[in-house]
């Protein structure tokens, strides 16, 4: 049942609410949090999309906060709000809200969204593109036990990473760390076994896959040796190598759907690693609501050293012809060690003495007492 409101208020669409309910029969009860998207007009499809296929399995009431703030003076100083109630139907088990916030309106959508908030339910905000720079001092932010950000989605992935990690609250994830859990499932459970000790690992992925990276940070956090990233084709992540004293541990998937896990002294094995819907990482995301640690500690672990593609390419364009910027690899837990340098890494060339300045030159002692003369005279 759909009820399109216009110039509304948000106890009107409680009111909506409630004649939709009872219209199809639906109790809201049954549902167990309130799932927030802030997006606008272009993006929001693909949004609820996502979110209506993850409510079969969480039922929820979806908020969906399209900002259109308008560009001449006169529609910013407006202040208006339309919305369109879905209940049954495509949207599943749950609620479906469209709140589209014209004018001045847009930068106050806290006091729309708070009223429309099921009680005593957790509340879990979605940032599918542009998400603010502190995700939990954000008005909407601070009413949400879950911050969902994705920094695929941005412009500079692997600055975006750095932000996350600068402005990490308990809460915050990204959808990012949520595409490599496969991964490490996998990779935890090959090292698992018994094996000799892990010297070096490299990861190969797209070029500006945030997701690379994250996985990189998570294996020399967890595994304390240095972690090279190298630039593949793609789709997305394409390979992990973990160097071993009895050989190599590879994990590779070249076509983006099935892997093939390589162990010394085993067969080797094809593992099921499909690139996943956005629907099934909001699913998994909305399955626990509290802090997630690994993703903290990995996220944070030497974010100083995160050097994507796209940083080393634009230093190469800007260096003299010379000079070719090296790629430096991940750190070790070592605290020991200066971040400068890692041992057992050829990627840390040493740095060449510095030259003292040359003394500059004097004329000579009998052109001096000759100059002096003329001057006399």
């Amino acid at each position: 049942m759909n009820i399109d409101l216009t110039d509304t208020t948000s106890s009107r669409i409680n009111s909506a609410l409630v004649q939709a309910r009872r219209a199809t029969g639906t109790p809201a009860v049954g549902m167990v949090l309130t799932l927030v998207i802030v997006t606008d007009e272009g993006n929001h499809y693909d949004a609820l999309r996502a979110a209506s296929e993850a409510s079969k399995e969480h039922p929820s009431r979806i908020l969906v906060v399209i900002k259109r703030p308008g560009r001449s003076p006169r529609d910013r100083k407006m202040a208006r709000m339309d919305a369109e109630v879905r209940v049954g139907g495509e949207t599943g088990t749950g609620e479906t809200v469209l709140l589209r916030l014209h004018g001045e309106l847009a930068n106050h959508a806290y006091s729309v969204v708070l009223p429309l908030l099921l009680p005593d339910a957790p509340v879990v905000v979605w940032w599918p593109e542009d998400a603010p720079e502190h995700p939990s001092e954000d008005l909407l932010g601070q009413l949400a036990q879950r911050r969902i950000t994705d920094a695929q989605a941005t412009e500079d992935p692997v600055a975006s990473l750095g932000l996350r990690a600068a402005t990490y609250t308990p809460g915050d994830t990204d959808l990012a760390w949520t595409r490599i859990t496969p991964w490490r499932s996998v990779l935890a459970a090959a090292l698992d076994q018994r094996h000799s000790p892990i010297t070096s690992a490299i990861v190969e992925g797209e070029a500006y896959n945030p997701s690379s990276e994250l996985l990189a940070l998570w294996l020399a956090e967890r595994l304390g040796v240095p972690v090279d990233r190298q630039v593949s084709e793609g789709p997305g992540l394409t390979a992990v190598r973990l160097e071993t004293a009895d050989g190599v541990i590879c994990l590779d998937r070249a076509n983006g759907s099935l892997a093939e896990l390589a162990m010394p002294g085993q067969p080797d094995r094809h593992v099921a690693l499909q690139r996943r819907e956005m629907s099934e990482l909001i699913a998994e995301e909305l399955r626990r609501l509290d802090p997630d640690e690994t993703y903290e500690s990995s996220v944070k672990f030497g974010v100083s050293k995160l050097g994507g593609v796209g940083t080393l390419e634009r230093d190469a364009k800007t260096a003299p012809a010379t000079q070719v910027p090296p790629r430096p690899p991940l750190p070790t837990r070592d605290p020991e060690t200066p971040s400068e340098h890692v041992p057992g890494s050829s990627k840390n060339p040493p740095q060449a003495p510095t030259q003292p300045p040359a003394p500059k030159p004097h004329p000579p002692k009998a052109q001096e007492q000759k100059a002096n003369g003329k001057a006399d005279k």
